[in-house]
């Protein structure tokens, strides 16, 4: 089994703090996902550039193909310590996930983090190493689907602290254990985040002591998407496109009305109109024998790519998730490309739309092409490998 991981974070700024003193980096590199975070001591802009300091390091000698070993190395070499409080400048964690399954985790000074299997709180063996008088936890094991893993900044486990839980702040083991009731509705790491930073919001009473970030990273198989959408400049090649697209792995979106009628020829099925949407900026979508979702072209990708911009930039709370889950075809497309992707294969006509080419309206050509190319964007944004093939 191949895998890859489901990934999202979510942070507090220290109350009256405008920048954040925690940094998140995700990396992709050929062969496994790296999820970085970085703590840096005290708040506002001092503390912001050093956890940003210590990310990009990490990040850019693991994109360069350093061994994680050394990059652990030389960032617990490199940190400086205060002579005050006698601990490092910036604090991180970096958990890396092999494609093969392999994993390995380091911590520095941050919380350690919530291993969660089977419905259970998993306590994996780890071994320290002292490196210039710094001590690293370092942590290898093997993951199975579904494994999840919560990282954190110690904002977490003080939220509370002087006041709702009085001096005690919320502990390591209660935050776990919110964790693994939290996993019994979700295992979205999107939802989990989001679920994790608001415990921690509402026993701060809103008014952060302290910058406060949840990643969460979860072990899925993985998961390949395929859109075809416009007609190909030259009609013979309609089942060129079609035999490509249905012969890639993966599950299959088809978007637009032309390009439904494509697929409808081609599989010999009829296409039949949902009529159950109750949203009515989106037009309908449609059913396919053989497709897993068809829906309209420009209007429903656009609608779709606000939910995927909205996401990508971390706008994502409740509300968002009810939009999400909404029965149109732009929020199953939208649902389907964030929860349910890895990778997004993209099968694109670039014939311009007849009824569309003599009109005043935009949707042409050029207009889905933006469209197409807006949704690359996002979707590399949000970590994802994308390819595209133009017809």
């Amino acid at each position: 089994m191949s895998v890859s991981i489901d990934v999202a974070w979510r942070s507090l700024n220290k109350y009256q703090e405008e920048l954040c003193g925690d940094k998140v980096e995700i990396l992709k590199t050929g062969d496994s996902d790296i999820v970085i975070l970085a703590d840096g001591m005290g708040s506002g802009v001092k503390a912001n550039i050093l956890a940003t300091l210590t990310s990009k390091i990490l990040g850019t000698m693991l994109r360069e193909g350093a061994a994680i070993e050394s990059c652990v190395e030389t960032i617990a070499r490199t940190l400086p310590v205060c002579k005050v409080r006698k601990a490092a400048y910036a604090t991180f964690s970096i958990l890396q996930i092999f494609h093969s399954g392999q994993a390995y985790l380091a911590e520095f000074d941050n919380p350690s983090c919530v291993f969660i299997r089977d419905g259970k709180i998993v306590n994996y063996p780890f071994e320290v190493r002292e490196i210039e008088g710094k001590k690293i936890h370092e942590y290898r094991f093997q993951v199975k689907k579904n494994d999840c893993f919560v990282l954190m900044s110690d904002g977490v486990i003080y939220a509370g602290a002087g006041s709702i839980l009085n001096m005690q702040g919320w502990t390591w083991e209660a935050m776990a254990e919110y964790t693994l009731k939290c996993t019994k509705k979700t295992l979205s790491a999107s939802r989990l985040a989001v679920l994790l930073s608001q415990a921690c919001d509402e026993l701060y009473e809103e008014k952060p002591g302290d910058d406060t970030t949840v990643a969460v990273a979860r072990v899925i198989e993985r998961r390949i998407v395929n859109i075809f959408t416009g007609p190909p400049k030259d009609k013979a090649d309609d089942d060129r496109i079609m035999h490509e697209f249905m012969h890639s792995e993966g599950k299959k979106v088809v978007s637009g009305g032309t390009s439904s009628n494509i697929a409808a020829r081609f599989l010999g099925k009829e296409i039949i109109t949902r009529a159950d949407s109750a949203d009515p900026d989106v037009p309908p979508a449609a059913e396919i024998e053989g497709i897993d979702l068809v829906t309209e072209g420009v209007l429903t990708l656009g609608k779709c790519l606000k939910l995927l911009k909205k996401y990508a930039n971390g706008e994502f709370d409740e509300e968002f998730f009810d939009e999400l889950d909404a029965d149109n075809g732009a929020s199953r497309l939208a649902k389907l490309l964030i929860e349910e992707c890895t990778e997004l294969n993209l099968f694109v006509g670039t014939s311009i739309n007849k009824a569309h080419k003599n009109s005043d309206l935009s949707f042409d050509l050029s207009m889905r092409m933006n469209l197409v190319e807006q949704l690359i964007r996002m979707m590399e944004q949000m970590g994802k490998h994308v390819s595209v093939k133009y017809y």
